[in-house]
């Protein structure tokens, strides 16, 4: 390949929503997209009703691989949480995702279950309702975050659902820029992954917060995409990013 002298790309998570892909499916997309992929959510309970799990998670070995945090709040609202644990020691998995966007779940309890799994997982936890009219002041997004990091948590998921339309969207998929800007300004970029499933999405917050902003719920499709709005190399973010609002070399 011809050496265009781009900056090559420095930090920033690419998180990847799976809705059920097969091993044969993530072999392709590992083979092109693998070396911009951080983290693999097998979204919601995909898992648990994928007959071939134990051969997808074969493929996916050398990835951070977790659950969603929707399967999570069921296993907790049945009382299964020391099962689900065994489960994903069983798996070999490493990750487990934390979430209270659906049930009713103290913050004492949910801080509790962050401090209790992250002794043998690292845990992903994510803040924010999946009921599009639920709204969360900015005081509260920042409060809870933080809660929940210093409860041990390795980075915070700012919800939005995988079509963008909870927590940090409104229900018709307009971004509530101020309140991530709050979000931002509160809490550490480096311990937050904002949910940003669409491009123009990822492109706001990649001229926001720059390249290296931790970015989630990224269909497979759109790894490779989304690596071109960080470099700069796609007509969204190419000025913002490549040029530095500079002028073309003549």
């Amino acid at each position: 390949m011809p050496d265009f002298d781009f900056p090559p790309r420095e930090g920033g998570l690419t998180h990847v929503l799976d809705k059920g892909l097969g091993p044969r499916a993530w072999e392709d997309v590992l083979e092109t997209a693998g070396d911009y992929i951080d983290v693999v959510k097998l979204g919601w309970g995909t898992a648990y009703v994928t007959p071939n799990l134990a051969r997808k998670l074969e493929v996916l070995r050398d990835k951070r691989v977790v659950m969603g945090g929707t399967f999570f709040e069921a296993v907790w609202a049945r009382g299964k949480v020391d099962e689900y644990k065994r489960w994903l020691g069983e798996l070999g998995l490493t990750h487990v995702e934390i979430s209270d966007g659906a049930v009713e779940m103290s913050r004492d309890e949910k801080l509790e279950l962050i401090a209790d799994l992250g002794r043998d997982f690292t845990v992903l936890s994510e803040v924010g309702s999946k009921d599009s009219s639920v709204e969360f002041s900015g005081d509260e997004w920042t409060t809870w975050m933080r809660e929940e990091l210093d409860a041990g948590a390795w980075k915070v998921i700012a919800e939005a659902r995988e079509g963008g339309t909870a927590g940090i969207f409104t229900s018709g998929g307009d971004m509530r820029a101020e309140l991530v800007e709050e979000i931002g300004s509160g809490v550490g970029l480096d311990d937050v992954i904002w949910e940003a499933p669409t491009k123009s999405a990822q492109a706001w917050f990649v001229k926001q917060f720059g390249p290296a902003v931790n970015l989630g719920n990224i269909p497979p499709e759109e790894v490779i995409p989304l690596e071109t709005l960080r470099l700069g190399l796609r007509a969204d973010t190419l000025k913002e990013v490549l040029l530095g609002d500079r002028a073309p070399a003549s």
